[in-house]
């Protein structure tokens, strides 16, 4: 019998209800009235032999046992204590947290920490309204300069310089100039000549061996020749055969 009582126990244990206990003592109730009323109330002489005796005692111990057992091991099942033992540690740890200290909560010797912003000024506070800055440009970028107007281009006529040189012939009729020197600013320069001889001239302009402008040759009144010079030094002389060897040439100085 304890051999069965130990093979059902894990069994039980493991279904966690109480109906092993309600068949075993169920059992139990219906074997002790079968015993009672149906065989001995109907037959005086029962059990009637020392084997049957031993066999109704052999049920009634292992019905007995079956009972006590489940009752046993039903009332303690793993279900209700494993409540029992949640409901403990739920107990446990509430008695635990009064004992934690918060880490914000001081010591009876410590000041208690401040939350307030240092600044203990109100925002309508004169210290804390600041005057308003003005913009400043970055630093990598420079400031507009006042503009004084556009240099003129090269081709316009503030930028072209114009000068005009007077030349004249010896009006007593000598092969030669009023001068031998005439110079000018670079750009458009023209020369005004006067002949008034009566031996005709006229007023050429070269650089080394190639002519850049020259007059016609007149007499009796004036012409003129204008020409874009570039700075350097050129040659001024008459082109009648003979008047530039007899003296009639200058220099012209084009700066």
């Amino acid at each position: 019998m304890h051999t069965l009582a130990v093979h059902l126990a894990p069994v039980l244990a493991a279904e966690k209800s109480k109906t092993a206990f309600f068949v075993a003592g169920g059992l139990l109730v219906a074997w002790a009235l079968f015993v009672s009323l149906g065989l001995g109330l109907r037959n005086p002489d029962f059990p009637g032999n020392l084997g049957g005796q031993r066999i109704v005692s052999a049920i009634t111990a292992v019905l007995v046992i079956a009972a006590a057992a489940t009752a046993v091991i039903t009332s303690g099942s793993p279900e209700k204590l494993g409540e029992e033992g949640a409901v403990a540690s739920e107990g446990s740890s509430k008695e635990k947290k009064p004992a934690t200290r918060n880490k914000h909560t001081s010591s009876p010797g410590e000041a208690p920490p401040s939350h307030e912003p240092s600044n203990s000024q109100g925002p309508g506070s004169p210290a804390s309204q600041k005057a308003p800055e003005t913009a400043q440009p970055p630093a990598n970028q420079k400031s507009p300069k006042a503009s004084t107007g556009s240099p003129a281009p090269a081709s316009s006529p503030a930028a072209t310089a114009a000068s005009t040189l007077k030349l004249a012939a010896n009006p007593a009729g000598q092969l030669a100039y009023d001068t031998k020197q005439l110079s000018a600013k670079a750009g458009k320069v023209t020369i005004d000549m006067t002949n008034m001889s009566p031996v005709e001239h006229d007023v050429a302009v070269a650089q080394g061996t190639s002519v850049v402008g020259q007059t016609p040759v007149f007499t009796g009144g004036s012409k003129s020749v204008t020409l874009t010079l570039k700075p350097g030094t050129y040659t001024f002389y008459c082109t009648v055969p003979g008047h530039r060897q007899a003296g009639m040439e200058g220099t012209l100085t084009v700066s």
